[in-house]
């Protein structure tokens, strides 16, 4: 085995082992705590989406901030722009600056921003500019987390693994959706009643308080060793790989040797900004950047389209009081965590077309055929309800293999910034669902028949995105990061190199 990156021929040329070593790693300790580490991230946004759309309402109160509806509502959509404009700028500095670098910034971030919510003190022009610019930094956080986390997981995470690791962290959104749906069960609603100025404040300090205690266990994470090489830091990226080995050693664990035949020559590139990004998903990976775009942008549309508008759904066509909307929130949540966990392994051992298309396929089957059975007025609230978890429970496996799959297919020196794209692409995409099933819904004169045409759509475009993933699905489980799509810096040596033989002829 290799115990350091060779040299090579080649002046500027490294010739390393490293990211076969982090392949052949067993489970360990570190595994688990990177994933603590760094899953937190969709908890928080779970919880923060959850809170945030319980607290809308009690900021129109006067004993609160008194806003009007559209500026309460105004908030919701500036934590999704925060999140689209955080994607696309910390994307880019993720892939120029280093995960850990990023996944410590972007949290930090969040913190300020949701803390700094806490703090509007009223109803004026000036706080309410106040207010929409702390939601602004809080979504810009978390919008840059899903870049930085989801690079780090996947370089990070041994090959066998990385499917049910990277679906599962992305599901635990949902666990942040049940914790908030379960504070404002148990805790939140009493304090709305007592002292509804303090309540609104507490729901936007959960997170930062749950985030300060993940971010001191985020400190002591290792940078990426893949990002290290890539970018000529290769004696960093070997001291970063020995202290994880060192770590596997010192539990027990057993490190199986690496062939020399596995080693890679890495001419470090030079850093893509979204121009070049651009050129390289669609000269270098067009089937790839079809593929990944129909995935993300499908699952959003129907994310956005139920989530947002479940609670209208059950008011309006099933007379369910406002109190008890909660209890129904829960079960969706549930079924939505259950599925990526209980189904994330199968992508690793199924296979990862097989899976992303079963999953998209099912869902849509499943919304169809609900949506004819409340067209017919055969649900009831709880059936309803249950249609969903059914749905959603595949929906979110496959959802959450979306995030995989970005993160997989296209080349590490570009990695965070093309999670980054296909994000903000699927949210701007996913924002106008709700208004067209808002729309669909109403509430002066509801028409089972005018949602049901909504349900129809939603159902088309996850089987639309099944079949692509049928026909253009990458067979990425199990195999090296670099297998699936050879870095740019290896690219460019192996090119020079073939004009070297080239001109010597």
């Amino acid at each position: 085995m290799s115990s350091a990156p060779a040299g090579s021929d080649t002046p500027g040329v490294v010739r390393s082992l490293i990211p076969a070593r982090i392949d052949r790693l067993p489970w360990t300790l570190f595994h688990t705590r990177l994933v603590v580490a760094l899953g937190v991230a969709w908890i928080l946004d779970g919880l923060e989406i959850t809170l945030a759309s319980l607290v809308m309402g009690s900021l129109t109160r006067p004993e609160t901030l008194n806003l009007s509806a559209a500026a309460s509502a105004g908030t919701a959509t500036v934590y999704l722009v925060g999140q689209v404009v955080g994607a696309l700028f910390f994307g880019r500095m993720t892939d120029r600056f280093g995960r850990k670098n990023l996944f410590l910034i972007t949290l930090a971030v969040y913190l300020v921003g949701s803390g700094l919510t806490a703090a509007t003190a009223g109803s004026g022009t000036w706080w309410v500019v106040y207010l929409y610019a702390t939601r602004f930094i809080a979504g810009m956080g978390i919008g840059g987390e899903y870049a930085a986390i989801n690079s780090a997981i996947d370089e990070l995470i041994p090959a066998r693994y990385r499917g049910r690791v990277d679906i599962g962290v992305n599901g635990t959104y949902w666990a942040g959706s049940v914790v908030g749906a379960l504070v404002q069960l148990a805790v939140y609603n009493q304090f709305l009643q007592d002292d509804p100025s303090l309540a609104w404040r507490i729901g936007f300090l959960i997170g930062p308080v749950l985030g300060l205690v993940i971010i001191l266990v985020r400190r002591n994470l290792p940078e990426s060793p893949r990002w290290q090489l890539m970018n000529g830091r290769a004696a960093e990226a070997e001291e970063s790989i020995t202290r994880i080995e060192a770590e596997v050693r010192e539990r027990g664990g057993t490190l199986e040797p690496v062939a020399e035949s596995r080693a890679l020559e890495i001419r470090p590139a030079r850093h893509t900004g979204y121009l070049r990004l651009v050129r390289v998903l669609f000269r270098d990976y067009p089937k790839r950047s079809v593929y990944a775009l129909t995935l993300m942008v499908t699952q959003s549309f129907l994310y956005n389209a139920i989530y947002f508008t479940y609670a209208m759904v059950l008011g309006v066509f099933f007379d369910v009081r406002d109190a008890d909307i909660p209890l129904y929130g829960l079960a969706f949540a549930v079924g939505n965590l259950l599925g990526p966990l209980t189904l994330g392994w199968l992508f690793d051992i199924v296979g990862r077309k097989q899976m992303i298309a079963g999953t998209y396929l099912a869902s849509g089957t499943l919304l169809l055929v609900s949506g004819l059975l409340f067209r017919a007025g055969l649900l009831t609230a709880t059936t309803q309800t249950a249609a969903w978890v059914i749905v959603f429970f595949f929906a979110s496996a496959g959802a959450s293999a979306g995030y995989l799959t970005v993160g997989e297919i296209f080349p590490l020196e570009v990695r965070g910034k093309a999670i980054a794209v296909f994000f903000s692409i699927a949210q701007l995409v996913g924002a106008v669902a709700p208004l067209f099933y808002g729309a669909l819904i109403d509430d002066a004169n509801p028409d089972p028949h005018h949602l049901f045409l909504g349900y129809a759509v939603g159902a088309a475009l996850m089987i639309t995105g099944g079949l692509v993933a049928a026909v253009l699905g990458v067979a990425a489980e199990g195999r090296s990061l670099e297998d699936i799509a050879v870095p740019l810096s290896v690219k460019e040596h192996l090119a020079e190199q073939a004009a070297e033989r080239a001109d010597i002829r």
